[in-house]
């Protein structure tokens, strides 16, 4: 049985006209990058198949011993401007959106002597690689594909008659169909194809849209290539999926697939971590800090972190800048937690980790944050730069009599960025380089004082001369007279309230130190 048999089987199975299709009997390739071109050549050429080309694209196929017709005898005219004008010719896209059930179209075709183009292969210019590199905007403009861009939306517009493949990535796929039906293609493929090269063309254009205009003025839009469907949202009975190249930044070693949740914890762990100069390790739990140390060795900054809310951390989220070794491994396995992430795993600290099962360990390959964050709210999307801000001892104004010691100073930074990664209203406590204690998500600021303050008691800290962040201006005098009656002895916040004068009265008459750094640190 032919291969055309078979199609026509399959067909009729699917119920799916005989009509719908279509031999290829010529194709236009315009392509950027020619890895895997020449076995879908060299297979169009054995099925009778003619060539039209332009510029590099023509030399290659000619090295190939293959015939090639130069897109300049159809249209005659040479390619023009460098290069920039080669295949914008009515000769050329009549041959692509011709309509061969239309007899006005054929005719039309035939008195201007334009054949008909049944394939159109092309890779578009890399522009997003090329801002990528660095390069400079000459550069830059000159890989905004024009002709590329218009080839492909004229063959999709056509898929009734016309087979685009429109990116490198669709070149094993439309060999592989070559050869199972020996050169034809129905309405479904040609129509998926068409979908395919909409979304690839809209991309294009949304990357050359955001250079031109980094910051979004008057619009939002924003596209991703690469999609994972995940297990489910943030409940079992929502869809979830996530857009981007994740093993760009990570490589999961082992473990289950990672899920909405475990996802955006990750980018919680990763992006507190991010903000810290010296090694760190950090649990996190439902995107908030339930454990951070810094300063120690691997091994003592695992401990102390842990003994912060050994309860919380529970089923947690840990990220550590040092490698782990067997010894790390050992005590972080006694912990049951979801996700590790480390810059590495030694071989006998990731057997110890891998011997129980579902425990997700990652390796941070690349360090990568993303420059703006959105997300969809009402009818529309809200937009804001990312707070990049993590504010160093240059940029804290005391505001008391008493100056913070340098001791105070580095857990006040290390404070002030723990705040600034935990959910608004929020008061962290911090000794020694450790997190003792937080309260998050708190209606006031008061209770989340407290909260942290019990937290503390509870797991048996003393907050004899520990430091207190806030991620907002204290309104009242109320938290630091709270704050000292527990020990508290320094204080940083943004400062802005008409009544900062009262908070810093009573630190002076209490001999507290306080700090202000003229930065709010809300999340929501």
């Amino acid at each position: 049985m032919t291969n055309f048999a078979v199609l026509f089987q399959l067909h009729s199975l699917l119920i799916i006209p005989m009509s719908d299709i279509k031999k290829i009997g010529s194709a236009l390739v315009s392509v950027y990058h020619k890895e895997g071109l020449d076995e879908l050549i060299i297979k169009l050429h054995q099925l009778g198949v003619t060539l039209y080309a332009t510029g590099g694209t023509q030399t290659f196929i000619e090295k190939l011993n293959i015939p090639v017709v130069p897109v300049e005898d159809i249209t005659d005219y040479p390619s023009i401007l460098g290069g920039r004008v080669k295949t914008l010719h009515p000769k050329v896209f009549g041959g692509i959106l011709g309509r061969r059930e239309l007899q006005d179209d054929v005719a039309q075709l035939q008195s201007y002597e334009i054949p008909h183009i049944d394939l159109v292969i092309v890779d578009l210019y890399p522009f997003s690689k090329t801002v990528a590199s660095g390069a400079p905007a000459h550069d830059i403009i000159e890989r905004i594909d024009i002709g590329g861009i218009s080839l492909i939306r004229a063959a999709a517009k056509n898929f009734n008659d016309v087979v685009i493949i429109p990116s490198v990535n669709d070149y094993p796929l439309l060999l592989q169909t070559l050869e199972t039906t020996n050169g034809s293609t129905d309405l479904n493929f040609r129509k998926q194809q068409a979908s395919k090269a909409f979304a690839i063309t809209s991309h294009y254009d949304t990357a050359i849209s955001a250079w031109f205009d980094p910051a979004h003025q008057g619009f939002f839009k924003q596209s991703l290539e690469s999609s994972t469907p995940l297990r489910y949202g943030e409940n079992p009975h929502q869809k979830g999926v996530f857009y981007g190249e994740l093993d760009e930044m990570l490589e999961q070693l082992a473990g289950k697939e990672l899920s909405y949740n475990n996802l955006l914890d990750i980018d919680a762990a990763l992006s507190l971590a991010f903000d810290f100069e010296t090694p760190v390790t950090a649990i996190l739990k439902h995107n908030n800090a339930c454990g951070v140390a810094t300063g120690g060795t691997p091994l003592e900054n695992w401990k102390a972190a842990l003994a912060a809310d050994p309860v919380s951390a529970f089923g947690g989220v840990i990220v550590t800048t040092s490698p782990v070794d067997e010894a790390l491994a050992t005590e972080i396995g006694n912990l049951f937690f979801e996700v590790l992430i480390a810059p590495s795993f030694t071989e006998k600290a990731f057997a110890i980790l891998n011997s129980k099962k579902n425990r997700m360990l990652l390796k941070l390959k690349k360090k990568i944050t993303q420059p703006a964050q959105f997300r969809t709210i009402l009818n529309g999307v809200l937009w804001q730069e990312r707070d990049a801000c993590v504010e160093k001892k240059s940029d804290l104004k005391c505001v008391t009599n008493v100056e913070p010691t340098k001791n105070q100073i580095n857990d006040l930074l290390i404070a002030n960025i723990i705040v600034k990664h935990s959910r608004s209203n929020t008061i962290v406590l911090v000794k020694d380089s450790k997190l003792v204690a937080a309260g998050v998500g708190q209606t006031s600021r008061v209770d989340a004082l407290e909260q942290a303050i019990d937290k503390a008691v509870k797991f048996g800290f003393s907050l004899e001369g520990a430091v207190m962040a806030s991620d907002a201006f204290f309104p009242f005098p109320d938290c630091v007279e709270i704050a000292r009656k527990a020990g508290i002895m320094a204080v940083i916040q943004p400062g802005g309230s008409k009544k900062d004068q009262e908070s810093i009265d009573y630190c002076n008459a209490n001999g507290m130190a306080m700090v202000m750094t003229g930065v709010r640190h809300f999340r929501h």
